[in-house]
């Protein structure tokens, strides 16, 4: 039987924790416009975007080693204003062909000096078998997509 397998990476950006928070766990319909490159289309699919927790939205996204779109259904399962997280499972889509379950956490945090913050994603995730290899190019397409949300912040501060 496969176990959930959990990875974890962190980056530094130049916004706040809470510019950044707010505009990946309230503002996702900025995305496409933001992050065109990686980001294709975004639909609420049920809920709103300001009360997120049970929305359902579906992502028609470019992985960073595929030129292809893919489109895949999000849950958010989660969102903790204090600690600046959401977290979000996936329930359809493309992702699924290769793992059993994809869970993962977007979590920001001003660094100690005030000089920007920190970016941690948390991906959990069981594979369908031995041969899948670990979601690498998701952990790519995050960095890029959170590169482009900061800029973007920066840019419109």
């Amino acid at each position: 039987m496969a176990q959930i397998a959990k990875q974890e990476s962190q980056l530094d950006i130049k916004s706040s924790a809470e510019s950044f928070y707010q505009t990946y766990s309230r503002k996702q319909y900025l995305l496409p416009k933001i992050s065109c490159d990686v980001v294709k289309d975004l639909q609420l699919v049920i809920g709103d975007w300001e009360s997120v927790a049970g929305s359902v939205m579906e992502w028609t996204f470019v992985a960073a080693d595929n030129s292809s779109s893919q489109v895949d259904k999000v849950v958010i399962e989660a969102i903790d204003d204090k600690n600046k997280s959401i977290t979000c499972k996936i329930v359809e889509g493309q992702i699924l062909k290769e793992y059993k379950s994809y869970k993962f956490t977007v979590q920001a945090t001003d660094k100690s000096d005030g000089e920007g913050s920190t970016v941690k994603l948390t991906i959990e995730y069981e594979k369908k078998n031995e041969d899948t290899p670990p979601p690498n190019k998701y952990f790519n397409f995050a960095h890029v997509l959170f590169k482009n949300i900061d800029a973007y912040l920066v840019n419109n501060a």
